[in-house]
Order: structure tokens, then C-alpha cells, then sequence
């Protein structure tokens, strides 16, 4: 399987050979949903929490006598029945994330690049480094290809980009990550997916080792 090697006009200058036991499989939908879940699940702070009976200031004294109010019979205010009294099995702070199989979290990169690839999302760049840090001279460079809609870039490391990661600052619908940080989450969430020749060698060693 190839990929057109594009320069920044969207003028093919050659190809590359890509993987097929990575681009040329069927997405599985249900694995990526599963790596996202898996991905949220350890971002989530898990910082949740209220005040049990026992954390709740006030008195421990019974509020009436056992019996002979005519009414149910309680002990202190801080229980939950009561207005400002503790809450019963709350939430607690704890960690959402939980555990999901290498083999599964390969697969689901695999999966997404796949889809990218097999529905004409993904652009392989010849050279993704920049002149200019101008975001206005990026969005003229952008303007060549068509419908690309929000944009991950994919490059080697970023100390390299450093014009690029200025123009695409304050573009919200831009983002650009290394390849050793390319996820399942963040290629969803972008509409295309960008990538040099040695960001996408290196995706497919880590995909393959």
C-alpha cells in the first residue's frame, strides 16, 4: 500500500510505502471506543468528594427521646435525613483509571490510523517545518487542501517545529503532538491527520514492536 507525499501546495512529489498490517485492516470501531474510554477514564482528576455523617460539625447528642414523640426516633442531626447533616455513601476521591491489555491499546492506534487513512483524512508531508511563524502564513498553506476541517499534526519531536507550534498557537482547531504522543483520543477528536514520512516511520515501529 503507498501514500502520496505532499508538499505544502498539495502537490504529490512521490510516495511512500505504508504498512499494511496497519493501514490496511478494518477499523474496529469498538476497540477505539474502548481505548478512549480507557484513555478519559485515567484523565479524570477523581477529586469528588463530600462530607459523611462523621465529618459533619455539630453535636453527637440524641436530638429527643426514644420514645414517646409520636415520631420516628433519631439520634443526632448530622445523619442524612436531616437538612446540613452528612451525606450517606458519597463520592470519595479515587482514581477512574483502569487497566486495558497492550495488545488492545495497539490495536485501537492502529485501528484509527486506518480509518484515517481508508477514508482520505490523513496527508503525509514531505516537510512540515515552516519559514514563517506567521499563523497567517500557515492558514495561506492550510487553504491548498480542501475540507480538512480540524487538524492534528503528527512530527518526530517539536523542538524541530518550533515555527510551526507558534503559527498554530492560537488555532483551536489546530494542535500538533510528537509521535511519541500520538493517542487514540486526539486522532478521533480531528477531523484530518497530518504527519511527516519520519513521524509515520516511527508510528509504525511503535505500532509493530
Amino acid at each position: 500500500m503507498y501514500s502520496n507525499v505532499l508538499t505544502w501546495d498539495n502537490e504529490a512529489i512521490g510516495e511512500v510505502d505504508v504498512d499494511d498490517t496497519i493501514f490496511g485492516i478494518t477499523p474496529r470501531v469498538d476497540i477505539i471506543a474502548a481505548v478512549v474510554r480507557w484513555q478519559r477514564a485515567k484523565r479524570r482528576a477523581g477529586t469528588h468528594d463530600v462530607k459523611n455523617r462523621a465529618e459533619i460539625v455539630g453535636s453527637g447528642r440524641k436530638i429527643m427521646r426514644q420514645k414517646g414523640s409520636g415520631g420516628a426516633r433519631h439520634s443526632t442531626r448530622k445523619v442524612a435525613q436531616f437538612r446540613g447533616g452528612g451525606r450517606a455513601f458519597g463520592p470519595l476521591p479515587r482514581s477512574h483509571a483502569h487497566d486495558l491489555p497492550k495488545k488492545i491499546r495497539k490495536l485501537g492506534l492502529a485501528s484509527v490510523l486506518a480509518d484515517k487513512y481508508q477514508s482520505e483524512k490523513m496527508y503525509v508531508i514531505v516537510d512540515g517545518k515552516l519559514e514563517s511563524p506567521k499563523t497567517k502564513d500557515f492558514l495561506a498553506r492550510i487553504a491548498n487542501f480542501d475540507g480538512v476541517g480540524s487538524i492534528l499534526f503528527v512530527v518526530e519531536n517539536k523542538e524541530e517545529y518550533s515555527n510551526l507550534l507558534l503559527a498554530t498557537k492560537n488555532l483551536h482547531k489546530v494542535n500538533v503532538i510528537p509521535a511519541i504522543g500520538a493517542n487514540v483520543y486526539d486522532i478521533v477528536r480531528h477531523d484530518s491527520l497530518f504527519m511527516t514520512r519520519e513521524s509515520l516511520d516511527l508510528l509504525e515501529k511503535r505500532i509493530n514492536q
